[in-house]
């Protein structure tokens, strides 16, 4: 018999109670009441919150296809075509249809909190000016980012922001560079200071809905402007852990076109930024008022900053290092909470490293760079010129006082100062590292997240290619890392974690966090063209870039930065049934970023998403570009914008345990 509408619709007020409940969209309070069985009752009151009668059992992912041209729109847009199955222990099941929703394009006019308007994604110089574009004459416009990136939602203590008629939520978001000037032919990356926005968003508390109320322009002038902000994290303590991604060179910064034009539209001239200043790990403390503040962490080494997470100790950090021959960086704070002092260490990687997910873990074992504070370091940065450090050749000087090395994807001769131990780990990390012997062989090290119930840590390969492959002039024998051949569609690392470990000289290592092996947990497929254009096989990951892993869901969201796939996708993978589906498809030539997987928040569940560089074209695309070209265009601002947002769900079928 089956059980009566008010007895099916007490069930379900108790399985909403129980399942991680993304925000509903619009048209979700019909068929949740359609599946209670009801007609009249208020959405608020079926998603009450009511003692579930069944525990949680599990959350699954369809796939959906890859759009192709039979769809072209589809491909020129984010499409999500997946379903979220969340089960439970009694056999029930609910189904969410997924969906995206986007705060604003980049470009948009967006509410300042003061009755006026701000641009959303706009450059500012180190007095918070607007950096204009000038390069097509009388149509001068601020310059605006198409690369929204790191992205992290949270709530503070008190807020109280006007506007706002739920609970307020914030989303601080970051923004790479801009691919563009707006005459298209003017390369900007990395010629831009890069802005940081503070997002006060309305949160409904019968639907779980984001409405934007305000953005706040982070002023960066305290920490001399920011460098090529990439992936983030959120911290254990809700702060919003930033990057800034490949240092700039110190040795030939004063050459280098792309540094003294980022320093011309900072500082309004080309000399005056400071190489050392950047290559840090920017922190954003959100105030409830909606404004923020920001500091940069300069102990935990000059890397590729790529999106870091810290360990559930609150003090380890696994960091990961986009740059070709990078290494694993771990930073472990004195302090919970308080990464301003620590100790910075590297890995060796022992024998058996593969990228066969079959085969067994390779041992790690940790080399300590140094122990420092922020504020020492920053005076470093301040006070030595980079010759004060180590003497740096390019060509071999046939002196057995100069170390041969390969860092940075180049083959350098480097030869320390006296003294200077403490300046070479923390300002020109990657070259000291590979100088004492660290396993610097990883090419494009990416995004880094951790599963803390299995104590497992994940970090993304982009590529594995060059540095990393056997025989290439920069793969370093011995070093622990080399591979018979590349796999340029990269891969997904584990990394187990334990406690007790000591460093390679001895030294106890004061973290229960640490890595301690590595091996392959999903691998990516080269392939020849296929009729689409994807050198990367479209059913399994392509260039995993952004990783966060959802401890409710027991999920691991990845999100791709493919120069393989011509859409790139944003995939969840099941840790317990090792299902791999493809959630969403980004706008073909862009790529997925901002992931954020938040499991609870005022008692709902978000997945952040962002894609950058929309239409941004290869030979990959030569297919699809005369047909997608148009609609990308059309879709977001002539190719300029990029959207910021995250996933939404509409219930879709009930199926309730016998009573």
């Amino acid at each position: 018999m089956n059980p009566t509408p008010e007895l099916s619709r007490r069930r379900l007020l108790r399985m909403l109670g129980a399942a991680p409940m993304l925000p509903i969209a619009g048209v979700a309070g019909a068929s949740l009441l359609s599946a209670c069985g009801g007609d009249n009752d208020a959405v608020a009151d079926v998603l009450a919150p009511v003692a579930p009668v069944a525990t949680l059992g599990s959350v699954t992912f369809s796939s959906m296809a890859a759009p192709t041209l039979a769809n072209a729109a589809a491909m020129a847009t984010t499409t999500v075509g997946s379903t979220m199955s969340v089960n439970f222990s009694d056999s029930s099941k609910l189904d969410f249809k997924l969906a995206y929703q986007a705060f604003f394009i980049t470009g948009d006019a967006v509410p300042n909190g003061s009755g006026g308007t701000t641009l959303a994604g706009g450059y500012y110089n180190i007095r918070n000016q607007p950096i204009v574009d000038t390069t097509v004459p009388g149509k001068e416009r601020q310059f605006f980012s198409d690369a929204p990136d790191g992205t992290s939602l949270l709530s503070v203590p008190n807020a109280s922001v006007p506007g706002v008629k739920g609970k307020p939520v914030f989303a601080v978001v970051q923004f790479e560079y801009a691919t563009f000037a707006q005459d298209g032919k003017t390369g900007m990356y990395g010629r831009l200071p890069s802005p940081i926005g503070v997002l006060t968003l309305d949160q409904d508390q019968a639907t779980g809905k984001l409405t934007l109320v305000k953005y706040h322009n982070v002023d960066t002038s305290s920490v001399e402007g920011l460098w090529i902000t990439c992936g983030a994290s959120l911290s254990p303590w809700g702060t919003h852990l930033s990057s800034e991604e490949y240092e700039p060179n110190a040795f030939t910064a004063a050459g280098d076109a792309q540094f003294k034009a980022f320093s011309k539209n900072l500082y309004g001239n080309e000399t005056t930024a400071n190489p050392y200043n950047y290559g840090h790990m920017p922190e954003v403390t959100v105030n409830p008022d909606g404004s923020a503040s920001i500091k940069k962490h300069y102990c935990m080494g000059r890397i590729s900053h790529e999106l870091v997470q810290v360990m559930p100790d609150q003090r380890t950090v696994l960091m990961g290092d986009d740059a070709t021959n990078s290494g694993y960086f771990v930073f472990v704070a004195d302090k919970e909470k308080d990464l301003s002092s620590g100790t910075l260490y590297v890995a060796k990687v022992g024998a058996g490293f593969s990228l066969d997910p079959s085969a067994s873990a390779a041992p790690l074992s940790w080399m300590k760079l140094g122990s420092a504070t922020s504020a020492e370091i920053r005076a470093l940065a301040a006070s030595l010129k980079p010759l004060d450090i180590m003497d740096v050749r390019t060509t071999d000087p046939q002196d057995p006082t100069f170390t041969k090395v390969a860092a940075n994807g180049a083959i350098e001769w480097i030869k320390l100062k006296p003294g200077m131990e403490k300046a070479a780990a923390f300002l020109e990390t990657h070259r000291y590292a590979a100088l004492i012997g660290a396993s610097m062989g990883f090419t494009k090290m990416e995004g880094t997240t951790v599963n803390a119930k299995d104590k497992i840590a994940y970090s993304a390969l982009q590529n594995c290619q060059s540095s990393m492959v056997a025989g290439n002039a920069l793969n370093v024998p011995g070093n622990g890392v080399s591979i018979p051949k590349a796999v340029n569609a990269g891969a997904v690392m584990a990394l187990r974690l334990a406690g007790g470990q000591k460093d390679t000289s001895g030294g106890t290592i004061a973290s229960e966090w640490m890595p301690v092996d590595l091996k392959a947990l999903l691998t990516g497929e080269d392939i020849a063209a296929d009729a689409l254009g994807n050198t990367a096989n479209p059913d399994r990951i392509g260039n995993p870039d952004n990783l966060k892993f959802s401890e409710k869901m027991r999920t691991l969201f990845i999100g791709e930065d493919s120069g393989q796939h011509v859409n790139n996708f944003l995939w969840a993978y099941n840790v317990d049934t090792k299902v791999l589906s493809r959630v969403m498809s980004i706008p073909a030539g862009g790529e997925s970023t901002g992931l954020h997987a938040v499991d609870e928040l005022n008692g709902w569940t978000y997945i952040m998403s962002n894609f950058q560089h929309a239409g941004d074209w290869g030979g990959i695309h030569n297919v699809v570009k005369p047909v997608l070209d148009p609609l990308v265009r059309a879709n977001y601002k002539d190719k300029f914008g990029a959207a910021v947002g995250y996933l939404t769900a509409e219930l879709s079928q009930t199926k309730l345990a016998k009573a």
